[in-house]
């Protein structure tokens, strides 16, 4: 017997029938003898209508009465979860983020876990009931109502499971797993039986949008293994561990992100005097606008040019204070191009391979597609070309790192 926690997004829970094939689905894990603790999110497009509904009220809603309405979106759905668990024959009970007590602190909208009472939910089991628990929310040392923020259901999830210490969380969402790349891009993409936290955590900070980079972390630091499944269709989805295989059968690359969201700016000219770098990137920071890549380079008449990307959301305004710091430094000139995307290689393989650099880029060379910027860690190398080649170079990146090759899966 296993205990295993599972986590039901909007779209799984998204009508009645959908509920009711997802109670089918517990209740087959409930007869096959494990304890099962189930987490939902409010039902496809409910928080939305939420929200809009607040903003009729007011443009910038009280964070704590609008942590008060969105919470009833999942309260909803663990009511219907357990009236059709119990119509089934499987005892359940409902409770809500305040009624587990999952304390919060009291950041409203984006409150962070600091504790969870289990003893409730233990006894419950004990007595042979499906717990169903509604995500996404928590309770301050005041008792008010909090809510988690962007991704809050699958962080509720993978907190319970480490409370629990359940054998598994598993994540139900409109994927059957993690996969190499985005299917959409590549049709040769493989899904992947298994990757590292690690791995996980870079794919979604890269552009991989199958979780959210919290609940990844979370899962991470606890070490809860993590399994990714369709919600509709069987199979054995991709379980996210702590454990790198030490295998020859390994892969050096598990997998290719990309980003479409990304601007780049480009300061000529500029006086190359110690503190240039604070000079620059200081004023960006305090505008609230976060940098990802950084290229410095000294020219031959004591002046540098400092290149950075950031989201393109933001551009706008990183440029505007750029222009601004590059009259008070005296730099020569500002630039910019939105017209670029981001694409990066992640393995652990990495750390006990040489030349996986030279051989991605070796493949963008045979393609003719220019580098504008590089990035590394141990697991990746990010880098930046221009949008329109982006498709084509992870298509080519994909064979060169082998990743289409039909023995891929199940290695």
């Amino acid at each position: 017997m296993a205990l295993i926690v599972q986590k039901f997004g909007g779209t799984s829970v998204g009508t009645v029938e959908r509920i009711e094939q997802v109670a089918e689905k517990v209740k087959k894990f409930r007869e096959g003898g494990d304890d099962i603790v189930v987490v939902v999110s409010a039902m496809s497009g409910e928080t939305n209508r939420l929200i809009d509904l607040a903003k009729q009220i007011s443009e910038q809603p009280v964070p704590r009465e609008l942590d008060v309405m969105v919470s009833t979106g999942e309260q909803v759905t663990i009511a219907l979860l357990s009236m059709a668990l119990i119509k089934r024959g499987v005892p359940a009970v409902s409770y809500t983020g305040n009624q587990v007590r999952i304390l919060t602190d009291s950041a409203h909208n984006k409150a962070r876990i600091l504790q969870i009472d289990d003893h409730k939910i233990r006894a419950d089991l004990k007595a042979g009931r499906v717990v169903v628990v509604a995500g996404f929310q928590g309770v301050d040392e005041h008792g008010n109502i909090t809510t988690l923020g962007r991704g809050g259901s699958d962080t509720t999830g993978v907190a319970l499971a480490a409370a629990l210490k359940a054998d598994e969380c598993q994540i139900y969402t409109d994927v059957d797993g993690v996969y190499t790349t985005d299917p959409r891009v590549v049709p040769q993409a493989q899904r992947l039986d298994k990757i590292t936290f690690e791995e996980m955590l870079e794919m979604a900070s890269l552009g991989s949008k199958v979780l959210q980079i919290r609940s990844v972390e979370f899962a991470g630091k606890y070490n809860v293994p993590l399994r990714v499944l369709h919600s509709f269709q069987e199979g054995p989805g991709t379980l996210i561990t702590l454990d790198e295989e030490e295998s020859m059968e390994q892969p050096i690359i598990s997998g290719i992100a990309f980003n479409r969201d990304e601007a780049k700016l480009t300061i000529r000219g500029v006086p190359d005097i110690p503190g240039v770098a604070f000079k620059i990137l200081g004023p960006i920071s305090a505008a609230n606008i976060e940098v990802d890549m950084i290229v410095q380079n000294v020219a031959h008449d004591n002046t540098t040019d400092f290149t950075f990307t950031v989201h393109r959301n933001d551009y706008q305004n990183a440029l505007r204070v750029l222009e601004q710091t590059a009259s008070e430094i005296g730099a020569r000139e500002v630039i910019g191009d939105t017209k670029i995307a981001k694409v990066s290689i992640v393995g652990v393989g990495m750390r006990s391979h040489a030349g996986v650099a030279s051989r991605m880029f070796e493949a963008l060379a045979k393609e003719t597609i220019n580098i504008q910027m590089i990035s590394t860690s141990e697991i990746k190398v990010s880098v930046v070309i221009e949008e329109k080649y982006l498709e084509l170079a992870v298509r080519a990146l994909h064979t060169a790192f082998e990743l289409d090759a039909p023995t891929r899966q199940g290695e």
